[in-house]
């Protein structure tokens, strides 16, 4: 049985390339012509940037019958380690696409093919990013992906509708493709659900705003907590965005109304893992609780949550602490590895880093255990990036709300922190940072 997204009308619109539209049938007859020259291995390691690249490789291996292999990121140790799990593979980077794409193509005198994909087809797979131990892979059938991606389509339209009625929106993406937000948000909703993307992949605001302007309304802009700061903190006037969408780190209340109000638009926070994609969103301007996509089912366990849909391939233990207040819906209290306990006292790292974060002044934030050893009791320490504020008027901010017990030690004032492309922050690299501090301080 195949499977074929109901967006596969030759003359709509899918991607913003070459400084224009380009239909389905354009796409397709690209597609087409990269599926021809992949080497006939089960395997794709797809590695380009650019994002109209990208989903121009992923189509073609679909097309093959190929898998994508998406490493955690693009560097060479990453890279490396997604060959060696998976051999017999090939791999294409911008470079070999552009080459290809650029190359004059033979007049086509036949219509372009349709995508057509079994559901049980591995049409990807992910890693998880390594921020909380060794990336691990993960294998998504066809079926699965449109599963979700059909309810993240659904949530986004019934968010757009009261404005802009049953308008197509098209999506700018500040985040790579590879991960697998980056990629159910910019390539499968084009693929599966009759939006567009725009091919690039801004970064600063001048360039948000300059991709934003490129395309239609209604715009959906989908980004990351880091860069929603750094865009509101800019002062860079932006077109109209119909919704932004937010994921890979929590967002606060008080950044998610800075938004709303600065780009005249609503703001959803989406919920969810490389293992079981998303599964909840919520306003985060005026909610605190979660609301569950329809047909996933949460579970409560001794000291963990499973996750199960119809879609699903298997039941799925979440990494985040989890109480369901009513049916349908739920708070998240921490990360299991986020949770800390001293003197008989708890406490989440996600909670002390929330309340860093909302000190006037404080631009960037985390709270960590630089100990990988769970079985002693361990310090917590905090790095603070916030030009123009002390040591001490950081810690006399963040005693008035916290335990004393939890106060971090070291305390440290930083220039930035190590965040990667998608915002996050790996331990590895945070307690490099530490050391270096420290180092320096003595």
């Amino acid at each position: 049985m195949s499977e074929v997204p109901d967006s596969a009308q030759p003359e709509r619109p899918i991607l913003w390339a070459r400084h224009r539209a380009l239909t389905v049938a354009e796409f397709m007859r690209d597609v087409e012509r990269v599926a021809a020259a992949l080497p006939d291995e089960p395997h794709l390691i797809n590695l380009c940037d650019q994002r109209d690249r990208f989903l121009i490789a992923y189509t073609a291996a679909l097309m093959r019958g190929q898998r994508n292999v998406l490493p955690p990121s693009r560097a060479l140790q990453a890279v490396e380690e997604a060959r060696a799990s998976f051999p017999a593979s090939s791999r294409c980077d911008d470079e070999w696409m552009g080459r290809l794409l650029e190359t004059p193509a033979a007049r086509q005198s036949q219509p372009a093919a349709r995508l057509s994909v079994a559901g049980d087809q591995i049409a990807h797979i992910s890693f998880t990013s390594g921020s909380t131990g060794p990336p691990k892979a993960h294998l998504k059938s066809w079926r699965q992906l449109l599963g979700s991606t059909r309810l993240n389509a659904s949530r986004i339209r019934a968010t757009l509708r009261p404005r802009y009625g049953n308008a197509r929106p098209w999506i700018v993406a500040t985040v790579p493709a590879q991960h697998m937000y980056g990629t159910e948000m910019s390539v499968l909703l084009p693929l599966g659900a009759d939006m567009a993307v725009h091919g690039g992949r801004p970064l600063f605001p001048a360039e948000v705003s300059a991709a934003l302007a490129e395309v239609p309304q209604p715009r959906v802009l989908v980004t990351t907590p880091v860069h929603l700061r750094a865009l509101v903190e800019s002062g860079q006037r932006f077109p109209a965005v119909g919704v932004v969408v937010s994921a890979t780190a929590p967002l606060d209340r008080a950044l998610a109304q800075a938004v709303e109000h600065e780009l005249d638009t609503i703001l959803l926070e989406m919920f969810g893992s490389t293992e079981t994609a998303v599964i909840a969103t919520r306003r985060t301007a005026r909610e605190e609780h979660w609301g569950l996509y329809p047909g996933v089912t949460l579970t409560p366990g001794e000291g963990c949550t499973s996750a199960d849909a119809s879609w699903f391939a298997a039941p799925t233990t979440l990494q985040d602490v989890i109480e369901v207040v009513e049916p349908g819906r739920f708070v998240v209290r921490g990360r299991n590895v986020d949770m800390i306990e001293v003197a008989g006292k708890r406490a989440s790292l996600a909670d002390l880093t929330r309340r860093l974060l909302t000190i006037p002044g404080v631009r960037d934030a985390v709270a960590f255990q630089p100990e990988a050893d769970r079985s002693t009791v361990r310090r917590v320490a905090a790095l603070v990036v916030a030009p123009g504020l002390t040591l001490e008027e950081i810690s006399s901010q963040l005693s008035r709300g916290i335990d004393p017990a939890f106060m971090p030690r070291p305390l440290l004032l930083v220039p930035a922190l190590p965040r990667n492309e998608l915002g996050k922050l790996s331990r590895e690299a945070l307690v490099a940072l530490l050391a270096a501090q420290l180092h320096e301080r003595t």
